[in-house]
């Protein structure tokens, strides 16, 4: 599989007096990415662990060129660069821009973490995790 993308449409509202898409709305996209992956892709792939409880411990964006609010879809690649027994980080390459040409406008990673909501607590990943996070190894995006 390698790298997963989908599109993510930004609303107007997400949107600065300079027409770029506010630094702050630009997490909140990541995580719509970030949800297409974790949730619904894996649930798609039989992995319903995920939906258990899964945490952000650490995030950092990369801001490379502002992200123009013109209507459309932004476009997010997700791949996971590293995995350990309790976490695992993924990079994102986000590209938009004023035409159809998709430039790299924001790159970010995220730590998550597997979490025990009910117990409070992290949890280690399940072998079904693994394998499919797996499935989405690629190189680093050097956010």
């Amino acid at each position: 599989m390698g790298v997963f993308v989908t599109s993510v449409r930004p609303r107007w509202s997400d949107m600065d007096a300079y027409g770029h898409i506010n630094n702050a709305k630009t997490v909140t996209l990541l995580e719509e990415a970030r949800i297409a992956l974790l949730y619904a892709e894996a649930e798609r792939h039989g992995v319903k662990d995920m939906l258990a409880g899964m945490v952000v411990a650490k995030l950092a964006v990369q801001y490379l060129k502002p992200l123009v609010f013109n209507g459309e879809d932004i476009r997010v690649e997700l791949s996971v660069r590293e995995m350990r027994a309790a976490s695992f980080t993924l990079d994102y390459v986000v590209r938009g821009g004023p035409t159809a040409e998709f430039q790299v406008t924001t790159k970010a990673e995220t730590m998550m973490v597997p979490y025990n909501v009910a117990a409070g607590y992290p949890r280690a990943l399940t072998e079904p995790e693994r394998d499919f996070l797996a499935g989405f190894r690629a190189g680093g995006n050097g956010a």
